[in-house]
C-alpha cells in the first residue's frame, strides 16, 4: 500500500535535446547552445521546464538556465519525456 501521507518535495528528469531540436540563445554576452531540458512535476500536477547547455564558443560557462521556447516538437517532447519517466519510475526495483 503506498502512503499518501509520504511528502515527496521534488520530481524532476534531465532529458538530452536531439540535436535537430537544439537552439542558442544568448546570457550576458555570451551564446549558449541549449543540450538539456529539466523538467520538474508541480503540486497541482503541471510540468514546468528548463533548458541548460554549453557555450557555443566551448568551455564550462555558468550553470545558467534559459526559458524553453513555445514550439510544438519541443512541447511534445517535454510530454513524452515525462511519460517515458512515469512509466519508469512506477516499474523501479527498489535499492540495488
Amino acid at each position: 500500500m503506498i502512503s499518501e501521507d509520504i511528502d515527496v518535495s521534488a520530481l524532476a528528469i534531465n532529458v538530452t535535446i536531439p540535436p535537430t531540436l537544439q537552439w542558442t540563445d544568448t546570457r550576458r554576452d555570451q551564446e549558449f547552445t541549449l543540450t538539456t531540458l529539466n523538467v520538474r512535476l508541480l503540486p497541482d500536477g503541471h510540468l514546468a521546464v528548463k533548458a541548460y547547455g554549453r557555450p557555443t564558443g566551448g568551455g564550462r560557462g555558468n550553470y545558467v538556465s534559459f526559458g524553453v521556447p513555445d514550439r510544438p516538437e519541443l512541447t511534445a517532447l517535454v510530454a513524452d519525456a515525462a511519460s517515458r519517466a512515469g512509466v519508469l519510475w512506477s516499474t523501479h526495483r527498489g535499492l540495488g
